[in-house]
């Protein structure tokens, strides 16, 4: 028996779909504004963004944006969430119309997967994107007449200027009032007789589909993940049967649909000047020079890393004392009571040890956005291509490493548009090794220790602790590539790779683009840190408040014994019995615990409790740390660098963090494997837990190598 699940939209659901680089996201931005959320596609880990847009007549609909494709014949599985989300007989994840986003300017090469999806028989418009770029380069299309050639609503937009938009709402309208059955469809692919003979064998499990759509299914029937085994069976036998090779026919067809859009393109669309591509072509000829082009990449890579230190200092100036007021201010208010210790020592300090490096992440995600809307990171894929293959990597794996200094999730799901096998599983493997968001706040906090504040300029501009930040960068790039290296010759496989990656045209970047994605970011990194550092703050915070039994208070009276008989001022006795009360406590002991392990790293048993909470996300350090010295001291500095940097032992007098163990924990956080959101990534993506579980190892045992070697060659 064929299973046909019926969708439970509440509203009308309209996807874009189009070509990567088409301007999709673009148009995304315009039609939803501030009503966009991300979640996952059913089953898979992909991105799924999606957003409400609100009509002439009031009524909202849903608008999905799906991930960029070709075409039908997926070599990515980003490619295969738009084959299921559109072919799949069994989805309830249809959409009820798409809009169909091109790049007028590349209009011939985005018209395969618009007849692809129009022969659905989907209602579907075609919109022509980035006008305004079209008009520099002298094209003109005729939009009436390709609008009669292929029997869809045509619309030309510019996203940059926002040119057309007041015509695309008419026919979202009318969209949204078609159905399959209300669209006058003919199908602009014709089957051979082949594909007839397997969509009419089929037409029995199959009846409420399309002759189209019966015959992707015998192109993707092997992964189509709803097809039942019975389902599975017969469109075996039926491929059998009729000799039907796939890839053939999808080459047929492919040369088939080319052959007929591209009249209609030459038809329908004049050129008169090639001003804007010479451009594009002198820009290119020196951002891609084999020679030239390494040194701007690396020459941009460090004027981020030093706008991360100094741009953000005024804006984390202003954050630090913002919650050193609200400290200072819920103290003076409240009652000497455990909730207010709560609030303060728990959730206040916990939160701002993390929400203080916001400004940084901001700048960062700022300046790779603005690459990527310029167009520039496609080239570093193209420019880098030929080194990344002498790692066992390709192209594409450079803007997943890229992505990776963002955050190492989205960096490891972009790895599914790499289509070789082995080259996407060694960029799984080694991209957790680029230093992402999640790192900033350690090393932002511990290079302080090991390089200090200094005015020298090097080059006229670097400072040394920019210098040092991307210093951790590259050592984690390094690691990456050459971990890469030794599994390209540790993995075994035939299948042969290639790099197809469409250079978009060099333009403006849309400041509406650059804040949506930079407001994302950060808002999800709060939003999910924010919920991490929160709980984590409240039970490192009870943990370091309570103890077992008396243990706590004979710690006291310990610690009040000692500070007589070494006759401290009252400051460092204060000091000497919150230390002693803490080593006393539940957390105490936790740290205790793993002392012996991390010891010969330089570690004390506080710096213990960090790096085991750091497992639930590396950035959870700083709050932790906070956390614990506001157990510690009740000193008002709310900067967790001077609050670290005044740590001493109470007795000896000597710093607790030195440059040889800031140096060593640095280290160690570079190559450490510390993020179980990661780890399940990895799960996911590879779908076995052999993957990430050998990944931890490695990774771990790397870092507790190298910082013990640090530290002994410091000591």
């Amino acid at each position: 028996m064929s299973k046909h699940f019926t969708s439970k939209k509440a509203v009308f659901r309209l996807a874009l779909a189009g070509n990567p680089n088409s301007g999709k996201s673009s148009v995304f931005n315009r039609l939803t504004g501030l009503s966009q959320k991300i979640g996952n596609f059913p089953g898979v880990t992909v991105d799924k963004k999606s957003g409400h847009h609100t009509l002439p007549d009031k009524s909202n609909i849903e608008i999905i944006d799906l991930p960029g494709a070709y075409s039908f014949y997926p070599t990515s599985l980003d490619e295969r969430i738009v084959v299921q989300n559109l072919a799949d007989p069994h989805s309830n994840e249809h959409p009820d119309a798409v809009l169909f986003i091109a790049d007028i300017t590349r209009l011939e090469h985005h018209l395969l997967l618009f007849t692809q999806i129009k022969d659905l028989g989907l209602p579907i418009a075609l919109v022509l994107n980035m006008a305004d770029m079209a008009e520099k380069q002298g094209r003109k299309v005729d939009v009436e007449k390709l609008s009669q050639k292929l029997n869809v609503p045509v619309v030309l937009v510019s996203s940059h200027t926002g040119m057309g938009y007041e015509a695309l709402e008419p026919v979202i309208s009318s969209l949204a009032k078609q159905t399959k059955a209300s669209i006058n469809f003919t199908p602009f692919y014709t089957l051979s007789e082949t594909e007839q003979n397997i969509s009419q064998a089929l037409k029995d499990i199959f009846p409420t589909i399309n002759g189209y759509q019966r015959v992707l299914l015998a192109h993707h029937y092997k992964w189509m993940p709803s097809l039942s085994a019975t389902e599975k069976e017969k469109i075996q036998e039926v491929v059998t049967k009729e000799g039907f090779t796939s890839l053939h026919y999808q080459v047929e067809e492919t040369m088939s649909r080319f052959n007929g859009f591209e009249p209609i393109v030459h038809q329908v669309v004049s050129k008169t000047a090639t001003a804007k591509q010479s451009r594009t072509s002198k820009i290119d000829s020196v951002l891609t020079h084999p020679i030239m082009g390494p040194f701007i990449f690396l020459g941009l890579m460090a004027f981020i890393f030093q706008a991360i230190f100094t741009w953000a200092n005024y804006p984390m100036d202003l954050i630090e004392a913002l919650f050193g007021y609200m400290d200072q201010g819920a103290k003076a208010i409240l009652p000497d009571f455990w909730l207010t210790d709560l609030l303060t020592d728990g959730v206040l300090a916990g939160l701002g040890g993390i929400l203080i490096f916001i400004p940084q992440i901001a700048i960062l995600f700022l300046l790779i956005t603005i690459l990527e809307e310029v167009g520039y990171m496609a080239r570093a894929a193209f420019l880098f291509d030929h080194l990344m293959r002498y790692f066992g990597l390709n192209g594409r794996s450079l803007v997943s490493l890229i992505s990776g200094g963002a955050c190492a999730i989205p960096a490891v799901m972009s790895a599914r548009t790499i289509s070789n096998w082995k080259e996407r599983m060694i960029t799984i493997f080694v991209t957790p090794f680029i230093s992402c968001t999640a790192r900033i706040p350690v090393y932002v906090v511990l290079i302080g220790f090991v390089v200090p504040t200094s005015d020298v300029r090097y080059l006229g501009f670097f400072t040394a602790q920019s210098l040092a930040f991307m210093g951790l960068y590259v050592l984690g790039i390094m690691a990456a590539l050459f971990t890469a290296l030794a599994f390209k010759y540790l993995l075994k496989s035939e299948e042969r790779s290639y790099l197809m990656l469409a250079l978009p045209e060099y333009r403006m970047p849309l400041v509406r683009n650059v804040g949506f994605t930079v407001w994302g970011k950060v808002r999800s990194f709060v939003v999910e840190a924010g919920k991490v550092i929160m709980i984590i703050s409240v039970i490192l915070w009870a943990l370091g408040s309570y103890g077992p039994g008396e243990q706590m208070a004979f710690a006291e009276n310990e610690a009040k014994t000692l500070a007589l008989a070494n006759e401290l001022s009252n400051e460092k006795t204060n000091h000497l019995i919150a230390n002693y009360r803490l080593e006393a406590s539940y957390a105490g002991y936790m740290g205790k615990f793993i002392e012996p392990a991390i010891k010969p790293l330089g570690f004390d048993w506080k710096m213990g409790i960090a790096i085991i909470s750091s497992f639930a996300a590396r950035e959870v350090f700083t709050g932790t740390m906070a956390t614990l010295y506001s157990i510690a001291d009740d000193s008002k500095e709310t900067k967790i660098h001077n609050r670290m940097a005044q740590e001493v032992d109470p007795l000896t007098g000597k710093k607790v963090y030195t440059r040889a163990t800031s140096m060593s924990l640095l280290i160690f956080y570079v190559f450490a494997m510390m993020c179980m959101a990661t780890l399940a990534v990895v799960k996911r993506e590879t779908n076995s837990w052999k993957w990430p579980i050998f990944q931890f190892l490695f990774m771990t045992g790397l870092a507790y190598l190298a910082s013990w070697a640090v530290f002994n060659w410091m000591s």
